[in-house]
């Protein structure tokens, strides 16, 4: 997982990058005369009108350059590795922790824990904060880097210190204050696990977290995914409909409280909790701008009215087409809301959303992100498929097209006698995906909440 030298892998069209003659191949090597550590030093040092970076070519020749540009503005240059010198594993051993739950035999990147701080900036990492020394704290405070992402779980030290089987877990709480007392803006998340950090401990913890706001912004709850992997771990429950129930009044109650007093509604349920409590999605208006989009908050809602605004902007007609959409059963009612809201306008589609039972990790996941290749080959094997069949991206490994377990679209493409197409995470590519000829299209992987123990997180 270790990648040392900053290799670009891209230069953009029209960017200082293209103009300083950079290539796919160059390594940076300093800004104003510091060593590039990773991509926090990349972009304090970036910020300034004038720069000299110095350049190792492909041939081993060095550049110096001097920049003349924007404040703010970037190179245009993308890197191999990130802007990262190498990742951080997790030093937690934590008792809702997906990897922990995942079969033997799978690709080898996939049991890697990561919390490593600087993830929190370039990918929306959530981070436990128990592997940022010091030394790491102060520089995200001198560079003024924000937002964070911390995975709180419990505001109950020693319950911290159970939850993320780590003694240092709790001690690693008052990082919290250094960055409220510096204004560094943070988004947190709680992993609720039944019987452990919830009803009384999660009062606890919004009590204690509420203090930070609007320094903390947003604070999501989401329930902690359980595979059928789990011999020999920490006895876990799932949430049934009357706890999901509990758990919306409770974060509810806080969401008044918190609009009252900061204008903000704060705590934030992921949408698994409203479709267990056969709930309907709260109004836009109370996701505060989707700040926890990442971690299943307010996915759905979005979802709804990024398709209506899309269905809105066309003329529509009768032309005839049978489409078929394979997702997660989470998502399934809400994608049918989607196909009906098409319909409006182009009554003649024909529209099957197909829930996939996850099989392979145990049917108590029900989020798109985790279904498998060999899942949909035998699910949708003895379906008519209609014109076009449709999957989300969240499905696909990042920048390419392969399954968690190493089955590719091409595979199962080929296997169907069907062209797949996968559809972008908003709702204006969903319809274009149902209506418009199909053209070759980039695919993105979207990281899962549930993944690891610092909360990685993704779609549903």
């Amino acid at each position: 997982m270790k990648k040392k030298k900053h290799v670009i892998s891209r230069v953009l069209p029209g960017s200082i990058g293209e103009e300083l003659e950079l290539e796919p191949g160059d390594i940076l090597l300093e800004i104003n005369h510091q060593p590039v550590e990773d991509v926090f030093d990349y972009r304090y040092l970036l910020n300034d009108e004038y720069i000299e970076i110095l350049i190792e070519k492909a041939d081993g020749e060095i550049w110096e350059l001097e920049v003349e540009k924007d404040y703010d503005e970037d190179l245009g240059v993308e890197f191999e590795n990130g802007l990262m010198d190498e990742y951080r594993s997790c030093s937690n051993h934590c008792m809702f922790c997906f990897i922990d739950q995942m079969p033997p035999g799978m690709r080898e990147t996939l049991y890697f824990k990561d919390d490593d701080s600087r993830l929190s900036f370039l990918q929306g990492n959530y981070v436990t904060l128990t592997n940022m020394s010091q030394e790491d704290i102060e520089r995200v405070i001198k560079y003024h880097l924000s937002p964070i992402n911390v995975s709180f779980q419990a505001m109950n030290p020693e319950l911290r210190c159970k939850m993320l089987h780590n003694r240092f877990a709790g001690d690693a709480l008052k990082k919290v204050d250094q960055l409220y007392e510096a204004g560094i803006t943070m988004n947190g998340q709680i992993v609720l696990c039944k019987g452990v950090n919830d009803g009384e401990e999660l009062e606890y913890s919004l009590q204690k977290m509420s203090e930070y706001a609007p320094v903390l912004q947003s604070v999501s709850v989401v329930p902690v995914g359980l595979t059928k992997f789990r011999e020999g771990l920490y006895p876990l429950e799932s949430f049934n409909k009357e706890d999901a129930v509990k758990v919306l009044e409770q974060i509810e109650r806080w969401q008044d409280i918190m609009y009252r007093k900061h204008g903000i509604h704060f705590v934030h349920a992921s949408d698994e909790w409203y479709i267990l409590a056969d709930r309907e999605l709260p109004e836009e208006e109370r996701y505060d701008g989707y700040l926890q989009l990442e971690n299943g908050v307010g996915m759905l809602r979005l979802l709804d009215t990024e398709v209506r605004q899309a269905v809105e902007e066309r003329t529509g007609d009768d032309r005839k087409l049978s489409v078929t959409v394979a997702t997660g059963r989470l998502a399934a009612p809400y994608i049918r809301r989607c196909m009906d809201i098409i319909r409006t306008k182009y009554p003649g589609i024909s529209a099957e959303v197909i829930p996939v039972v996850n099989n392979f990790f145990g049917e108590k996941i029900t989020v798109s992100g985790l279904i498998t290749g060999k899942d949909l080959k035998e699910q949708l094997s003895e379906k008519k498929l209609g014109d076009r069949l449709l999957i989300p991206c969240n499905m696909l490994r990042s920048g390419e097209n392969v399954f968690l377990d190493d089955v590719t679209i091409e595979e199962l493409s080929d296997y169907l006698g069907k062209e797949i197409i996968v559809v972008d995470e908003n709702g204006a590519d969903l319809v274009a995906s149902v209506l418009d000829p199909v053209i070759s299209k980039k695919q993105i992987r979207r990281q899962m909440y549930e993944q690891t123990s610092s909360g990685n997180c993704g779609q549903a």
